[in-house]
């Protein structure tokens, strides 16, 4: 008897019986899925932002387990329209897993009267096996919220949204998500629930990986809030339509031509493919230095400081190792990094400043220098050298840590540094060069010397690389402006860097943004004099400059602005973190063919 046969036989007459109804049955599916994706959102919102009695988390998580049931016969209605069901389970091999856990763990509390995945994480060892489990289930739900999300997220080509539009929409859902939930009673400590302004002022500052803060993020916030506010800061340095779509790619390994096209423009990519590419890459490296950079502060916090429990250090370690990854410069300690003993874990400051330096100079770049494939071409053919993109990222990081740490130290020796030996006052100077692009900082920034102040100011505004999680108007832009302007006094029509002629378009479009971002600041600094007349005007630089450049460095004035400054301050991290020419490209509804030429002017400049 030939099974085979047999089995191809049933398959074809399924297929035939079921043809039908198949349009039918995906658009009943993708709705139910939809809808019971908000509505697992609206269970895991009430149970994750206010305090709950047992009982009602235990109708809450009975909910849940109905939406997992929905979950599971979607899923195997899918599977059984797909036609091809081998291939099916092959291409949704991660999601049949979870599916497959969530049957076994339903069948043995239906049949047996006990959770059997709570039960194997008791045996192996887990001390709170039912949180751990319940831990499980919201982080799968939001994997899946954040699949729907990037399923959404294709549809916005079917609505000829621009990218730069798309990306501009995309962070402010994010900020309105991440107010909302801050808002919530049980993400902070004080009575009642967080005022507007605060929640939106916090949120706005951890999507844009800035760091400026209005309340104590040690002491204002409870756990729940302080892990809001992690997911905020990775959500936004990456951006949340990048997470989307690679969650959409790793569920169903496919996305639409324009949804692609889209994250072409987003990520600056050559091609279709490379886009699809570099959201696996970017999301694996990410994860990986974050990693590696976890096991590394916990590694090197010093026996002096001291921990309540190993799970406080844990998680001190992996919520500073994201933050100075991505930027942002979050902390957990009430005075950052220049709290009590903290100031003094050299060792620590060398490891958050290699991530600082690693997340600011570009994924691109991390790429072309450290990726296997780059490495083994390169010693299989020594003469190849770096990209341009590479070189200019590099050299000019490398210069501008060079210049931030010698001024630093010449600057601040008497001052800051007066009380710390030559290494230490080195190490010091060499990490607040570092962190021009986070805003970490273990020294009092408020008691820095007026060069110290400029120098900051220069070095936020240059900021981190293209390609990168930081902001600032990006070294490649201040080298190409600083080599033009160069070219220009030496009588040189055209601009050569490295054999490479650069553009006319590319020089414009680097003269632009330091325009931009030259009138934005003036602009900001300006409407702080009017609605904080009280303040410095030293520190109100500083401050605007630090929030466009998304750096996060204060002088400790944050908390004390008015209502309209602290808008003026949450409106520069904005823009800043966008960019102002993805700002402009959004609100721009065609560009005007340039295939003629007007007569040459020539006007007197200088």
């Amino acid at each position: 008897m030939n099974f085979r046969r047999i089995k191809n036989d049933l398959a074809a007459n399924l297929n035939r019986l079921l043809y039908e109804s198949r349009d039918k049955a995906y658009t009943s599916i993708r709705a139910v899925t939809f809808i019971s994706s908000f509505a697992a959102a609206a269970l895991l919102l009430y149970n994750f932002g206010f305090e709950l009695t047992p009982r009602q988390q235990q109708q809450v998580y009975y909910g849940i387990n109905i939406i997992f049931a929905i979950f599971v016969l979607s899923y195997l209605t899918r599977w059984l329209y797909s036609f091809k069901r081998t291939d099916f389970l092959r291409r949704h091999r991660f999601e049949g897993i979870l599916m497959f856990l969530l049957i076994i763990n339903g069948l043995s509390a239906f049949l047996l009267d006990f959770a059997l995945i709570p039960e194997l994480l008791g045996l192996a060892g887990f001390q709170h096996p039912l949180p751990f489990y319940h831990f499980i289930i919201g982080s799968f739900m939001i994997l899946l919220l954040v699949y729907e999300f990037g399923v959404a997220s294709s549809r916005l080509g079917n609505l000829n949204v621009r990218p730069a539009a798309a990306l501009l929409i995309s962070f402010i859902i994010l900020i309105g998500i991440g107010t909302g939930l801050l808002m919530l009673p049980d993400m902070s400590r004080a009575p009642g629930s967080m005022p507007f302004l605060e929640a939106l002022f916090t949120a706005t500052s951890a999507v844009c990986v800035t760091g400026l803060i209005v309340v104590d993020t040690a002491t204002y916030f409870t756990i729940k809030g302080q892990l809001v506010i992690l997911i905020l800061i990775q959500l936004g340095g990456l951006g949340i339509l990048s997470f989307a779509s690679f969650f959409t790619l790793l569920f169903r390994q496919s996305i639409g031509i324009r949804h692609q096209l889209m994250l072409q423009n987003i990520l600056n990519s050559e091609s279709l493919l490379t886009a699809r590419d570099l959201i696996r890459r970017i999301v694996f490296m990410t994860i990986l230095i974050e990693f590696v950079g976890f096991l590394l502060i916990f590694a090197t916090w010093g026996n002096e400081i001291e921990f309540v429990s190993i799970d406080q250090k844990i998680y001190y370690s992996a919520f500073h190792a994201v933050s100075a990854f991505c930027q942002a410069g979050f902390s957990l300690f009430s005075n950052g990094l220049y709290q009590g003993l903290v100031r003094e874990a050299y060792l620590m400051h060398l490891v958050i400043a290699g991530l600082i330096i690693l997340g600011s100079i570009g994924f691109p770049v991390i790429q072309d220098l450290f990726s296997i494939k780059r490495l083994r071409d390169r010693l299989r053919h020594p003469w190849r050298d770096w990209q341009l993109g590479t070189k200019i990222a590099v050299y000019v990081t490398a210069a501008l840590l060079l210049v931030g740490t010698l001024t630093f130290y010449l600057f601040e020796i008497d001052n800051t540094l007066a009380d710390m030996a030559f290494m230490e006052a080195l190490i010091t100077s060499f990490f607040h060069s570092a962190t021009r692009t986070a805003g970490f900082s273990t020294v009092d920034i408020g008691s820095l010397q007026l060069p110290t102040y400029l120098i900051l100011i220069f070095l936020m505004f240059v900021g981190a690389s293209s390609g990168s999680i930081g902001g600032g108007i990006k070294t490649s832009t201040f080298f190409i402006v600083l080599a033009s302007s160069v070219a220009t006094f030496r009588g040189k029509v055209k601009l050569v860097i490295g054999k490479h002629f650069i553009s006319e378009s590319l020089i414009f479009r680097a003269l632009s943004i330091v325009a931009f971002a030259v009138s934005a600041n003036v602009v900001g600094i300006f409407l702080l004099t009017i609605t904080e007349p009280g303040m410095d005007f030293k520190d109100l630089a500083f401050e605007q400059v630090s929030a466009f450049a998304t750096v996060g460095l204060s002088t400790g004035i944050t908390p004390q602005l008015s209502f309209w400054g602290r808008i003026i301050i949450i409106m520069s991290m904005f823009i800043g973190r966008i960019g102002t020419l993805t700002l402009a490209l959004a609100f721009i509804s065609r560009v005007d063919t340039q295939d003629y030429k007007y007569p040459k002017a020539h006007i007197m400049v200088g």
